[in-house]
């Protein structure tokens, strides 16, 4: 068997380890865009200074030969032949494949800004290593000490979170009304934005830019929605990713936002599979298909792939949105569905003070929502019940001690949940 990869993260290495275990001869190509393998969530961490980069690593470094893999690394896979099963490179190179396994990931979203222009100096995006190694560089040889963010979701914190490390001043906006509108709701918002105004920081909450002004090719400053106008050397544009399925336009391959795969992360198309952010799948809350574009995701996402390539039929359940980063000492995770209405039929559990927040959505007896700040110790076991969908009438007097934990769930859900392979998580 010929099994090609295209994109080497996290999915891949999954999808790598999972294809050895039931198949050690077949040969298996991957081919990756970038120079080396490494683990992205820890990006904001080496902007930081936190670590090196040789240690952002996330597999053993003999990973390639030990599971006899032949890498093509800062190769670009350009075009895909499905009917022939060949995938050509660029410098005419082609390979064919038996089975093929799709993990391009996502590219930044880049709005339509008056004045934007890829070229101007000082404008970055923050997906890749090399995004921080640029901005990093850029950092110093400028002196830079204050900066603008576009966009207060996951990535733009991220790289709050480098940056604050440098004592840079920030100026954070979003469209909407709070950080991390994706998991978070206000409440929880109010305790980071709290801890960056006494930095000297600030998050304009719903704005946006609408034109960026630059001379000599580099940034001077950008105007905002309500005219506002905010002198900066350095902007970084977080407003998201979105999957990088360009190598599949106009081809027989069915997308949406993403790439379509079913429950075996199979795609329209023979021995053809896709996983991680570049594919679109079933939320676990909700049923509902959305590109959930998180490690975790595209970890089991890209196991049960390499599975379902040797013929194991192995089946993704899905899963739910996630955030979890840490602003001027002020940890948080949140997951699942967070911005809901008791009118809806949710119940929600609070308890906070002035340095610490906690929130709890329960639906039909079942937790479908958390919202952790300033101690996130328990947060793992609030995930398990998500995702077991565990019945918590019976103890969801319990769910806010601070103590909450894996010993105060009843001896039998401990007994029952000690046996489930997802612990591993």
């Amino acid at each position: 068997m010929n099994y090609i990869i295209i994109g080497y993260s996290v999915a891949a290495v999954n999808a790598i380890k999972s294809i050895r275990s039931l198949d050690s001869k077949g040969k298996i190509y991957v081919i990756s865009e970038e120079e080396k393998l490494y683990s992205r969530p820890l990006i904001s961490y080496y902007l930081a200074g936190k670590i090196k980069e040789d240690e952002m690593n996330f597999v053993e470094g003999n990973f390639d030969t030990k599971y006899n893999l032949k890498v093509y690394y800062s190769e670009v896979a350009k075009s895909i032949d499905f009917d022939k099963k060949l995938v050509y490179l660029y410098g005419n190179k082609k390979l064919s494949y038996d089975k093929l396994l799709i993990t391009t990931g996502g590219v930044p979203v880049i709005p339509d800004i008056k004045g934007y222009k890829s070229y101007i100096e000082g404008i970055f995006t923050f997906t890749k290593l090399d995004d921080a190694k640029n901005l990093l560089n850029y950092i110093k040889r400028n002196k830079i000490n204050q900066a603008v963010i576009l966009g207060g979701g996951l990535i733009g914190m991220k790289a709050a979170e480098g940056l604050l490390a440098h004592n840079i001043k920030l100026k954070i906006i979003d469209i909407t009304d709070r950080l991390l509108a994706n998991t978070f709701d206000k409440e929880a918002s109010c305790y980071i934005e709290k801890k960056l105004n006494q930095h000297g920081s600030e998050f304009i909450s719903n704005n946006t830019i609408v034109e960026i002004f630059s001379k000599n090719k580099k940034l001077e400053s950008v105007k905002l929605k309500d005219n506002k106008k905010i002198n900066t050397k350095l902007l970084i544009i977080a407003v998201g990713v979105k999957p990088n399925i360009e190598i599949v336009y106009n081809t027989k391959m069915k997308t949406n936002k993403g790439i379509l795969v079913d429950e075996f992360m199979n795609t329209n198309l023979d021995d053809v599979f896709s996983a991680g952010d570049v594919v679109e799948t079933k939320n676990f809350i909700t049923q509902e298909n959305s590109v959930i574009a998180i490690w975790p995701a595209a970890a089991v996402q890209g196991r049960v792939a390499g599975l379902n390539m040797v013929d194991k039929k192995f089946k993704y359940d899905g899963m739910f949105g996630m955030n979890s980063v840490e602003i001027l000492g002020v940890s948080s995770i949140s997951f699942g569905l967070t911005n809901v209405q008791q009118k809806d039929g949710f119940e929600i559990l609070v308890k906070k003070d002035s340095d610490y927040y906690k929130k709890i959505v329960i639906k039909d007896n079942k937790v479908v929502g958390v919202i952790l700040v300033g101690n996130i110790e328990r947060g793992g076991i609030y995930g398990m019940l998500i995702k077991q969908k565990i019945d918590v009438s019976s103890f969801k007097n319990e769910l806010l001690r601070d103590d909450f934990g894996f010993l105060i769930l009843p001896k039998d859900f401990r007994k029952h949940l000690v046996l489930k392979e997802y612990l591993e998580v």
